[in-house]
């Protein structure tokens, strides 16, 4: 049986609680809210199948990796769950509005349900695809950590984006294809593959901007510091 005097010292992490961890939740929320409205349209441009949840939603992959790196899982189940919360109010609220009388003379009301109008299979798709995704790219980062520990960093950030990435597109596809437009085999199949692509391809691009964004966090966390002068210490 192992003793914790001699059990392999585990990654470091920053303990939450900080402005860092406060700002970086409310950007990932905040693209989170943005990218759902966006995906009620499709998009084409030319043979590429898309949506307009595109332009934004991988940038909460970026910060994804960000928390779960520095803060570790618990972190990121945190901040999954409040995105989740969040999605909910939101489509709530836009049912709400979307059902309640409009003042006379209101012009708006076929064009505010055609993009803000509660579609419960894109409400579904969101939801499930952003939970399976989110989870899968949080859980594969922090388990490469474990084994790399503050090495190797480009692994945990691309392998848990091609993971939690085609989870996601694929589930979201799946159950939204119909809603925004998707009705051929072969649209669908360039649907998926066009996102899982696209994103993960975004992924390394940004990757020296993640590198930047994930060094500064940590020197501005005292506690990761602790954390990894402990690690070292146990190592």
């Amino acid at each position: 049986m192992t003793t914790p005097d001699t059990a392999a010292p585990g990654p470091a992490f920053a303990r939450i609680g900080s402005s860092s961890f406060a700002v970086l939740m409310a950007a990932f929320c905040s693209l989170l809210l943005i990218s759902n409205i966006a995906a009620t349209k499709g998009i084409a441009f030319g043979s590429i199948i898309t949506d307009g949840g595109a332009f934004v939603f991988p940038l909460t992959y970026v910060i994804g990796d960000v928390i779960a790196e520095v803060y570790g899982l618990k972190a990121m189940r945190r901040t999954i769950l409040v995105g989740f919360v969040m999605a909910v109010i939101a489509s709530v609220t836009f049912y709400l509005v979307q059902i309640s009388p409009a003042v006379d003379g209101y012009p708006n009301q076929a064009a505010f349900e055609a993009v803000l109008g509660f579609v419960p299979r894109i409400v579904l798709a969101s939801v499930c695809g952003y939970l399976i995704g989110q989870f899968l790219n949080a859980v594969v980062l922090v388990k490469i950590k474990e084994r790399t520990k503050e090495k190797h960093l480009w692994a945990r950030l691309i392998g848990s984006t091609v993971v939690g990435e085609f989870g996601d597109t694929l589930v979201f596809c799946a159950i939204a294809a119909g809603v925004i437009g998707i009705v051929t085999t072969g649209d669908f199949i360039s649907y998926v593959v066009v996102g899982f692509v696209y994103k993960c391809l975004l992924e390394v691009i940004l990757l020296p901007v993640t590198y930047r964004v994930i060094a500064l966090v940590k020197r501005r966390e005292p506690s990761y510091a602790q954390a990894l002068a402990g690690t070292a210490a146990r190592g």
